[in-house]
């Protein structure tokens, strides 16, 4: 028998990308919010009006280094900035800031979410705000 796993719908996603939408409408701030699936492939993206054009990589980067390492992308901040900067050499992750949130479904990562455009802490509140719609 394979083995199943839950996975990030259609609708899943627009409820993620509304409710991290409504939290960022809510502070008034201008921010890109990309969800992506398990493997980090791009499944919905907003960009806010007002929200500067490089914010749109940002979020897609932060979104699939959170979801392919399976946690948050502050983790690797911390490791960078704590004196491991050789981790920057990581092949496939590029958004080794706080602000990628990863969504764990019973112990499995299924996605994540990357927010770029205001203080990393916020980003990821906004993060935070769009997985808790689903979970």
């Amino acid at each position: 028998m394979l083995a199943t796993k839950p996975y990030l719908t259609q609708v899943d996603v627009q409820k993620i990308l509304d409710a991290a939408n409504a939290h960022a409408v809510k502070n008034n701030w201008s921010v890109t919010i990309a969800v992506c699936d398990d493997g980090g492939h791009m499944l919905g993206l907003i960009r806010r009006d007002g929200c500067a054009p490089i914010s749109a990589y940002i979020a897609q980067e932060k979104a699939r280094t959170a979801a392919m390492g399976r946690r948050e992308s502050r983790v690797y901040e911390e490791i960078i900035n704590n004196g491991r900067t050789s981790f920057l050499s990581a092949p496939h992750l590029q958004g080794m800031l706080e602000g990628g949130v990863n969504i764990d479904v019973n112990g499995c990562t299924i996605g994540a979410v990357g927010v770029s455009g205001v203080k990393s802490t916020e980003d990821a509140a906004i993060a935070k705000a769009g997985i808790a719609a689903i979970l």
